[in-house]
């Protein structure tokens, strides 16, 4: 086989990218329309429950905090003055509380809430993969190595920064937790390590969150994103080549 010619990692980076965040998107909508919409609804709606729901893997764990570095990271291509209003919305409405150092955590309430977007998650990916129980389980152990893998090479002492990623793993998995739920949430986190990847791409090109955000279809852009699968591909070394076509394989087989 020469898949590991086609598929080496640094290549691997730029085909898994887009399969990862179809298969995340869909299970994320689904538990909008299968009851997350609803659910929010009780608790005050989007302006009460947004950055829960965000932040969801990190918050729902005992003690769970997201710093205002951390924070600033994951929100980076959004007006920070209008991020903080919103936050400010989420405090008003109980959901969270600030913290001294510009982070937030949940509060009861918002615990509350979060324990139920679980229970959600958990119904809706369980019917929208119903059938595929073997390939779900698959790609919760190839992601689960990917995670595991991509904390190890951010915490060796020359790794660059990977600020949003550092605030989004590992995500929370308490006992019990189905495995459409893991395999939701451990994609989810480990779109942060490229979103990281690529921000750094577009940084050493000069760019900001703005200019980069702007630029158009081009020799530039291609460049970047080329930069952004080199600098991604780290934690795709913990699979083999021919784990890695499984991986394409099984996520494109998933419905959504």
């Amino acid at each position: 086989m020469n898949s590991g010619v086609e598929l080496a990692p640094h290549r691997f980076a730029g085909l898994v990218a887009p399969a990862v965040d179809r298969t995340f998107v869909a299970g994320m909508l689904a538990g909008r329309d299968g009851g997350g919409a609803e659910l929010s609804q009780r608790y005050g709606g989007p302006a009460a429950t947004g950055f829960l729901v965000e932040f969801r893997t990190r918050l729902a764990a005992p003690g769970g905090t997201v710093d205002g570095a951390g924070f600033a990271a994951v929100t980076r291509y959004r007006d920070p003055a209008a991020c903080q209003r919103a936050l400010d919305k989420q405090v008003a409405h109980g959901m969270i509380v600030r913290q001294p150092d510009g982070g937030f955590a949940a509060t009861e309430r918002g615990t509350d809430f979060l324990t139920e977007i679980y229970q959600v998650h958990g119904e809706v990916t369980e019917e929208l993969w119903a059938g595929h129980d073997d390939r779900v389980l698959r790609l919760v152990e190839a992601f689960g190595r990917l995670l595991a893998y991509a904390l190890l090479l951010a915490g060796e002492p020359d790794a660059e920064p990977t600020p949003a990623f550092a605030t989004m793993a590992p995500p929370y998995e308490p006992d019990g937790t189905p495995p459409g739920v893991l395999l939701l949430n451990r994609l989810g986190t480990l779109r942060y390590h490229r979103a990281d990847a690529h921000a750094a791409a577009w940084t050493a090109a000069g760019h900001t969150a703005s200019s980069i955000s702007e630029l158009p279809e081009g020799p530039e852009r291609r460049a970047i994103e080329l930069e952004t699968d080199r600098r991604a591909a780290g934690p795709y070394a913990a699979l083999t080549a021919e784990e890695r076509l499984a991986v394409l394989a099984d996520l494109a087989a998933l419905p959504g």
